[in-house]
Formats: C-alpha cells, sequence, structure tokens
C-alpha cells in the first residue's frame, strides 16, 4: 500500500503501527481513478465524531436491510466477508461507538490526483407534500404506478435493438422499444398503463416529488404516506433549475429549492416547457411512514438515516461503508450535527448523477426545513472511506 507523505520524511509512529498491524486486511491501493492512502485515525482530526452512536445506528439499519432490490456489480470496493463481520459484531453490544469504528475499520483517504478539490458533496431530502387518494380541483396531477410493461436495465445491460444509453425499454409485441419521454407521457403516450396512485396540486410538485425520489404526502384527513421510487423510464434527466439559469430568468447565485420552484409557478406555460424538455420520468409506489424520524428506503434497502446516510457512486463501493467526511461542512450545519472537524456517515443510497470515488449526496431530513439545508450544501470536502477488517484467523501469530 502506498505510504502517505510525511513532512519530516519519516512515517509517523501511529500510521507505522497501523501498516504493520496483522488484522490490516488486503485493501484496494486505487478506485475509480483515485489512490487509496492509509491513514492513522489519530491523524484524523476529530474522528470519529462527538456523535459516533449515530452513525452505528445507521451501520446497524444498512446491516439489517434486506437485500437490495438491484444488486452493486462484482468488484466493489468493500470485503463483503469483513463488512459481514462488522455487521455481527454490531448487532450485539457494542459499549464504545467510537472504538468500534476505530478498531473493525481501516481508513483510507481519497486523493485524486490532479483534481482541483479533495471531492464533492451536496445533499438531499425528502419532500413533504399534500395530496389526496383521488382527484379533484385541488390535486389535478397524477403520481403515476410503474406501468407493467417498462423493463429495466441494470448498469451495462441491453436490448437488442435498443439504443445502449437508454436504462429502460417497453416490452411490444415487436421486440423492445425506447420507454416514452416525459412530454409524451404527459400527452396520454401510456394508455391503459398509466394508473395513479394519488393526485398532487401541481406538475412543480411532481416534478419535486421525482427528482428527490421519494417523498412524504399530507392527505386532507391529515395522515401521512410515503411515496417511494419504483423505476423510471430511463430516459437522460435534465435539471429544470439550470434551463432556468441557462435562460436568464433566475441568476444562479442565491438559487434555492423555493426560489425556482415559486417562479415555475408563477410562469406556467414557460415551466409546462421546460419541465417537458426533462425526458427523464419516475414511476411511485405507495408505503405507510413507519417511523417519522427516519427517511425513506436508500438504494440499500435501508431507511435513511437523517445526517448520516450518504448516497455514492454504487459502482465503485459497496453499501454499508463508513466514510468520513474530512473538513467543516457549513452547508450542513442547519441540521443540528456537529460537523466542525468532519462526520461519519454511511453509505446507504445512490443517485445517477453521483458518479466517482469522492462524490455524495449527504441525506438531510423531511420537510420544508431540510429542503433549504440539502439546497445550501455544496462544499468541497474531504473523503475517507473505511474499509472492514477481516478478524483474525484462530492460531495467527499476534
Amino acid at each position: 500500500m502506498p505510504i502517505p507523505h510525511a513532512r519530516s520524511g519519516a512515517v509517523p509512529a501511529a500510521l507505522l503501527a497501523f501498516l504493520l498491524s496483522p488484522s490490516v486486511s488486503a485493501a484496494p491501493t486505487a478506485v475509480g481513478g483515485a489512490v487509496l492512502s492509509p491513514v492513522a485515525p489519530a491523524d484524523l482530526p476529530g474522528f470519529p465524531g462527538a456523535q459516533a452512536e449515530a452513525a452505528l445506528d445507521a451501520f446497524r439499519r444498512v446491516c439489517a436491510a434486506p437485500a437490495p432490490a438491484q444488486p452493486q456489480p462484482d468488484g466493489v470496493a468493500g470485503d463483503p466477508a469483513a463488512l459481514a463481520e462488522a455487521c455481527t459484531a454490531a448487532a450485539g453490544p457494542v459499549p464504545d461507538a467510537a472504538a468500534f469504528f476505530r478498531e473493525r475499520f481501516d481508513a483510507f483517504r481519497i486523493d485524486r490526483p490532479g483534481a482541483d478539490r479533495p471531492g464533492f458533496l451536496t445533499g438531499y431530502f425528502e419532500p413533504e407534500l399534500t395530496g389526496s387518494l383521488a382527484p379533484g380541483p385541488d390535486f389535478p396531477t397524477p403520481v403515476l404506478a410503474r406501468p407493467d410493461d417498462l423493463i429495466s436495465l441494470a448498469p451495462g445491460e441491453t436490448r437488442p435493438g435498443l439504443d445502449p444509453t437508454l436504462r429502460a425499454a417497453r416490452a411490444t409485441a415487436d421486440g423492445f422499444a425506447p420507454y416514452p419521454d416525459r412530454a409524451a407521457i404527459d400527452d396520454g403516450a401510456l394508455g391503459a398503463h398509466a394508473k395513479p396512485i394519488l393526485w398532487l396540486r401541481d406538475a412543480v410538485d411532481l416534478l419535486v416529488l421525482q427528482v428527490q425520489g421519494s417523498g412524504r404526502v399530507r392527505l386532507p384527513d391529515g395522515r401521512a404516506v410515503r411515496v417511494l421510487y419504483d423505476g423510471r423510464n430511463g430516459r437522460p434527466y435534465t435539471a429544470v433549475a439550470k434551463l432556468i439559469v441557462q435562460e436568464g430568468h433566475l441568476p444562479l447565485e442565491g438559487l434555492t429549492l423555493a426560489r425556482w420552484t415559486g417562479w415555475l409557478r408563477a410562469h406556467p406555460e414557460i415551466a409546462k416547457r421546460l419541465i417537458r424538455t426533462n425526458a427523464s420520468y419516475i414511476f411511485f409506489r405507495l408505503a405507510p411512514v413507519a417511523d417519522p424520524a427516519l427517511g425513506p428506503p436508500g438504494a440499500a434497502n435501508a431507511p435513511l438515516s437523517p445526517g448520516r446516510s450518504l448516497a455514492v457512486d454504487s459502482t465503485l463501493w459497496r453499501y454499508g461503508l463508513p466514510f468520513w467526511l474530512a473538513g467543516p461542512l457549513p452547508g450542513a450545519a442547519q441540521d443540528g450535527a456537529p460537523d466542525a472537524t468532519g462526520r461519519l456517515v454511511i453509505a446507504a443510497d445512490t443517485g445517477s448523477a453521483i458518479v466517482g470515488p469522492a462524490r455524495g449526496d449527504l441525506f438531510v431530513g423531511t420537510g420544508p426545513a431540510a429542503g433549504v439545508v440539502a439546497g445550501n450544501l455544496r462544499d468541497a470536502i474531504g473523503f475517507v472511506v473505511l474499509l472492514p477488517r477481516r478478524a483474525a484467523a484462530p492460531g495467527a501469530a499476534p
């Protein structure tokens, strides 16, 4: 394994002990074009943070979750057997959460040669909207269930005669065809395959729900239901907020979710055109809100933990891996967790825009306040991955 450069030319004693420890597992030296440089936990200022118990709770949720519906590809970083051992240990009594992460994992700084910043962190949230299980004058916009003719394609999977860049197909009598884009779906291209599961107040609320991938909807009788991602049409995504800026309607500076969605509602004809430009379309299913304090299930099938669940590039990193976000997180300061030197989070989700070894999207919670935090979170940050250690074999040399 490469040894980080020391200013004095000598290897720090803590790092030397770390490298020579017999419990250190074989680990990749590079992931996704980034170099993994081992670092002693003692050399990570503030690690593992003042609320290691919250990270341990998030880790336990991923450990206990059913297998993801979309399996991760072979070769992702993170020894599955070692991670299973850590999960087993976490299921029992853990008297010291901080010691658990120090002793069960080895830390590796993710270095990207030539990059202009160490890594990049954004935020996402679960919107809370108002809606109805029946259409009406106040709720005319349908949220559609997954159509029965939609075929989702895994990364790298293709179908005969289909553009390989598309991530979904439509089964027809003549074979496979591209799934209709947003404009065509809005115009009724799905026919009887389009089955609404509830109705929202307008197309802007539907766009917010689709951009975030899930949400809570408050019904007229006061009950709340969860609306969960259940597939997409496989078309490329275009950010409507970016189009608003490109066309000169609003400046990029200070562009919050509330501002650009408010602008869309104030300009309905332009809003309709811009929203239809985004060819991507998301389908949903309904679920109860089992624990109001937690978010929806992420791609790892575990409920998301506000401030502790991280969306990562799932083609590179195994779900359940802890990451130390090294450095202050000014954009996340409003979510209540201490973040002066860093934060310990758990890989539990993914997203089409989350690409690369040092790119993450932090789940910050539910509702309008979380939406503000998510909109402000755009921080250059260092990424340190914690790879699980294999337990020493019985009879191994100490």
